[in-house]
């Protein structure tokens, strides 16, 4: 995933984390808020320090990135997005983390339901 999708300023992260909506899974919690100026989506990947040290962290947002990268084509423009990391997402097989992934983008409307299954097939 190129990083012009990143969103990567603490005012923008703290602006959609209070005013986004939130849509929650065991592995992951989705937060969007919808931007009309944007001609593309934004992301940003989070993980707190109750996921353990520096080196869990990072693992848990590289899975994370790479469960998205997999779905990012199909995300529909003018939206941003937070994708933090549980406490789950270090011992789940990487499949129920893409799985997740998909689940909370389709319960946001963050991308359509038949282009993931059109891509899961190929």
């Amino acid at each position: 995933m190129n990083r012009k999708y990143r969103l990567t300023r603490t005012s923008d992260i703290q602006r959609v984390r209070r005013s986004g909506r939130s849509y929650a899974h065991p592995l992951l919690v989705l937060i969007t808020q919808e931007v009309s100026e944007a001609s593309n989506f934004s992301v940003a990947f989070l993980a707190s320090k109750s996921l353990g040290g520096a080196v869990q962290r990072n693992r848990a947002k590289r899975r994370l990135r790479a469960a998205f990268e997999q779905v990012y084509k199909d995300i529909r423009p003018g939206i941003q997005m937070l994708i933090i990391a549980r406490i789950g997402v270090l011992e789940a097989p990487f499949t129920d983390v893409q799985q997740a992934m998909e689940q909370c983008l389709q319960k946001a409307r963050a991308i359509n339901p038949n282009d993931t299954a059109n891509n899961s097939q190929i």
